[in-house]
């Protein structure tokens, strides 16, 4: 948990309490080895040779790391107040607002 983040250049500090993103509470070998496979565009091949190890230890890591990280929704149902606000703009109707939010 965060308590405090501040931007030095700018001089800007917020204070609250903040959780890290996921990829941020990754211990610092997996956020390289993650950089690592993001920058080699996800090629297995690439990461054989910067790493110096072979296929099933390229794909067990991938797979330990990925078992570790929660599925982040894509798409999420809007929220009680979103389908509300929309209702009132008469960009729904009542009865698409009765479905969405039975469907929370």
């Amino acid at each position: 948990m965060v308590e405090r983040v501040r931007l030095t250049e700018k001089d800007i500090a917020i204070e609250g309490r903040f959780e890290l993103p996921q990829l941020a509470r990754l211990n610092m070998e997996d956020q390289v080895f993650i950089t690592a496979f993001v920058r080699s565009h996800g090629s297995i091949k690439e990461m054989e040779q910067v790493f110096g190890v072979s296929y099933p230890t390229i794909k067990s890591r991938l797979t330990r790391i990925a078992n570790s990280l929660e599925f982040v929704e894509t798409n999420p149902k809007p929220s009680r107040s979103e389908v509300l606000d929309r209702l009132q703009r008469g960009e729904i109707s009542a009865q698409d607002a009765i479905k969405e939010l039975e469907s929370r």
